[in-house]
């Protein structure tokens, strides 16, 4: 059972540029690039030249005789004689290039050759990318894949595919959902908060319709990532990586959420482990959150990079992280506990996330002002808020009312709540995040 993914459209766009490059897909472990590629390349081409250099290591020897694509393919041939390269009508798929970097090499003379398409992926991609990214500049298109977000979710449970644009007419028009609508969305948000978007997952509950096997197939996803430490770190770091991973969900339960070092290990100190969040980073497996020196524009830069908050890049990942009996309540009871704020925080950050959005949030040195999340329009500065609740903060106000923060002018609040607006604040369900980045581009 195939699930549709946002990478389709993409998919058939590249294919239909007659001008395409060579394109490489990157993103964590299991969100789903192979099949998403697998279910392009049986609808478009007549022939399909799958490798994976993770469990067929032999194909590490095509490039024995070059870079040039007469000799790959024929070197590819001698292994699998089976293969058919029939050029205009053939896609050679190389997958896990995290294990063979240097195939990206043969990109360059691909693009030039004209007659086969390539796509690439790779699990945990990002650690070697810096390699592949050298070895094909110019002559390559990347794509970032990530797990399902809230709007894949609906599409996976059978709603239609312009469900987002209803939702966003309800926004732009300031016109509260239905009470009929509310529970129905509200109720899928909780579901998907529990799910997440790994497929495995997504796909065991459309088919079953309960969360039986969810925690089951999210404990094994958490220890494959485990496992992938293990694997591609060495020495003291696989411990150290290990140890921040480990402490990101009870960091997240506190109320000062900026990741401390401390509670990692005694004595230790960010400049030591900032490169195993690098690393959680580059996997795919967290996103990070920069703490800004000053509320103000341009974002990107205006950051203290020795603050931020780390959050777990699917949400339903972070449950399945919680203590046994926090996560049994969760799925019982719909109960949120001490966990509230945090698991709607980190579901914001990752719809943001995924929206395109890199993270930003502002807490004043002396404490009294902190803001959840910052996001920027052509010319102005807007504080996103995450709420348990649906009241509104000192902090907020004060962004908005105060003279010191000419950049801000109005703000968004994400709270248990319908639409509503203030000639200042635009309030909206938490559902609604994953549509915040088209909701503001008109």
């Amino acid at each position: 059972m195939y699930l549709k993914r946002k990478i389709d459209e993409f998919l058939k766009a590249w294919h239909s540029d007659p001008d395409r490059l060579p394109l490489i897909v990157r993103g964590a472990r299991q969100v789903g690039k192979t099949e998403a590629i697998r279910h392009f390349a049986a609808s478009c081409y007549s022939d399909i030249v799958e490798i994976n250099f993770v469990e067929e290591p032999q194909y590490r020897s095509i490039l024995e005789e070059g870079y040039k694509t007469d000799n790959v393919i024929k070197l590819i041939s001698r292994i699998n004689p089976d293969f058919r390269f029939v050029p205009g009508n053939t896609l050679i798929f190389l997958d896990e290039i995290q294990a063979f970097p240097d195939i990206a090499t043969t990109l360059k003379f691909f693009r030039q050759d004209g007659r086969f398409d390539v796509i690439c992926s790779g699990s945990l991609l990002g650690i070697h990318y810096r390699k592949v990214e050298s070895h094909s500049v110019g002559y390559k298109t990347d794509y970032d894949m990530r797990s399902f977000d809230f709007e894949e979710f609906l599409w996976a449970m059978g709603y239609p595919e312009d469900i987002a644009g209803d939702m966003l007419e309800h926004m732009y028009a300031v016109r509260p959902f239905s009470v009929a609508e509310m529970t129905k969305y509200s109720s899928l948000f909780m579901d998907y908060i529990l799910v997440g978007g790994m497929p495995a997952v997504v796909r065991d509950f459309v088919k079953n319709k309960t969360f039986v096997h969810t925690l089951t197939i999210q404990k094994q996803l958490l220890l494959d990532y485990r496992e992938d430490i293990r694997k591609y770190s060495v020495g003291m770091e696989q411990t150290r990586i290990m140890a921040v991973f480990d402490h990101i969900a009870p960091q997240l339960a506190k109320e000062n959420k900026k990741f401390q070092f401390s509670q990692v290990a005694k004595g230790a100190r960010s400049r030591e482990y900032f490169g195993c969040v690098e690393w959680l980073l580059d996997a795919g497996v967290i996103s990070i959150c920069h703490c800004l020196k000053f509320p103000e524009l341009p974002l990107k830069g205006n950051y203290d990079e020795s603050k931020y908050k780390l959050y777990v890049a699917d949400t339903g990942l972070l449950i399945a992280m919680l203590d046994e009996e926090a996560g049994d309540d969760l799925r019982r009871n719909r109960n949120l506990g001490i966990y509230k704020g945090a698991l709607y925080e980190n579901f914001v950050g990752e719809a943001l996330s995924k929206s395109g959005y890199d993270l930003f949030y502002y807490r004043r040195e002396d404490s009294t002002l902190e803001e959840d999340f910052f996001v920027r329009t052509a010319d102005e500065l807007l504080p996103v808020e995450v709420k348990a609740g649906n009241t509104v903060s000192k902090s907020l106000r004060s962004l908005i009312d105060s003279d010191r923060y000419p950049a801000i002018r109005h703000g968004i609040k994400f709270a248990q709540s319908n639409i509503g607006k203030t000639e200042t604040i635009s309030t909206f369900p938490y559902f609604c995040a994953f549509l915040l980045k088209r909701f503001l581009k008109r």
